[in-house]
């Protein structure tokens, strides 16, 4: 009877070698640099011309492990030139960083339900994991292929997988404050089920965490809480004994206001259903809130104090940390997501996205008369050569030419 043997596994390669990193930072800069932020950054973040002026938040755009992902999609794309290099989804959350990227030649083997379609590749070809990381699952059939993974995989996620897993080892459920069909949850949530121990449910909400907190409470119909989680928690889990003893992650690009007030109420429901001693024993939490997240939200914030007539926010609709500046912005002043300059169509239109329709809409008559103040900020998969177009097209459609600005 024959057999197939399995691949061995494949040689490391370094891939951030002097020569290499080298070249690679010059093809990034070529793509994504912008000397109009930069000189923005470097005077206060503030620039005004002719009576329009545009604040920029003091922290903005891409973060470490975005850049990281990025010189890494490039130099292994550069490294393994005579190799077919492919990639598990989006190497992280704005189209057209995604478009440079298969323009590269490399390709995307997720399919429409976000698994990784792997029964064609082999010893000779390269994986990229994108930043968001990968699930356990698929982490392992791409070893048993053989295959070279490149790992892009933010050091902040990794941070809240070791959390997971720890509760897991412990026998509790994680409760994971995130978007289920978010691809860091998906990842997160596969390690929240370690050794054939551990439970994990994903509450996007507080109204979400409150249904929970009930349950923890007082119990309730098991049938209900499974319809209602549907595709949000893990296989077997059962509310009436996964939630006895449980531990709060949260996806890392969330707003931390909003996981700190679930760690909060999750902990009061089981501190009422345990007294003080049974909460130290059957409830866990850590900080993984992702630091750039937090960073470009309190620059927001800071900046929201400033008198302005609108906020632009730049981003991939599908980014988690954009759509949580977004909102912020929403709850202020008159706010408009955008994904690059393109949707500033005229001073009279502008195309932006709805987030709670998820769908782009119009808005007539946007952008005020000068003088005028708005703000920029840009989620942190966002690259500064987007955010100048924007900047430029705004004096453009003021009617200040670019070489005014650029003097």
């Amino acid at each position: 009877m024959s057999t197939t043997a399995t691949p061995a596994p494949a040689k490391r390669t370094n891939l951030r070698t002097p020569d290499v990193m080298a070249a690679v930072q010059t093809q990034v800069e070529s793509h994504y640099r912008s000397e109009v932020v930069e000189r923005i950054r470097a005077t206060g973040g503030t620039l005004t011309v002719d009576g329009v002026t545009v604040h920029l938040a003091k922290q903005f755009g891409f973060c470490y492990g975005v850049e990281r992902a990025i010189d890494l999609a490039y130099a292994a794309r550069k490294v393994f030139a005579d190799k077919r290099v492919f990639i598990l989804g989006e190497i992280i959350h704005n189209p057209e960083v995604n478009r440079q990227i298969a323009d590269m030649g490399v390709v995307n083997i997720l399919d429409s339900k976000g698994e990784a379609n792997v029964d064609d590749i082999g010893p000779e070809d390269v994986v990229i994991v994108p930043a968001f990381g990968t699930s356990v699952t698929t982490l392992a059939r791409l070893k048993d292929r053989g295959v070279q993974i490149v790992d892009t995989t933010c050091g902040d996620v990794m941070s809240v997988w070791k959390r997971v897993k720890q509760n897991a080892a412990e026998d509790m459920t994680s409760i994971i404050h995130g978007k289920a069909s978010h691809e860091e949850t998906r990842a997160t949530a596969s390690r929240a089920v370690h050794e054939s121990k551990g439970h994990y449910l994903v509450v996007l909400s507080l109204d979400d965490t409150d249904f929970v907190c009930n349950y923890i409470r007082k119990g309730g119909d098991r049938e209900a809480f499974l319809k209602r989680f549907a595709g949000a928690y893990s296989p077997g889990f059962d509310p009436d004994k996964h939630l006895r003893r449980v531990g709060v992650a949260n996806q890392t690009t969330m707003m931390r206001g909003e996981t700190e007030e679930v760690q909060k109420r999750i902990m009061a429901a089981v501190r009422d259903r345990d007294g003080e001693t049974g909460v130290k024993e059957n409830y866990r939490f850590f900080d993984t809130i992702c630091g750039a997240t937090q960073e470009r939200q309190d620059a927001l914030k800071d900046m929201l104090q400033k008198k302005m007539d609108l906020l632009l926010v730049i981003g991939g609709y599908n980014s988690s940390n954009t759509s949580h500046l977004a909102e912020m912005g929403e709850a202020v002043l008159p706010t408009y997501f955008i994904r690059n300059a393109g949707k500033l169509e005229s001073p009279a239109r502008i195309t932006h996205f709805k987030q709670h329709e998820h769908s782009e809409t119009t808005t007539d008559n946007w952008l005020p008369a000068s003088p005028a103040t708005i703000g920029i900020t840009a989620g942190a998969s966002c690259p500064n050569n987007l955010i100048e177009d924007t900047i430029l097209r705004i004096f453009d459609l003021c009617g200040i030419p670019r070489e005014r600005v650029l003097q």
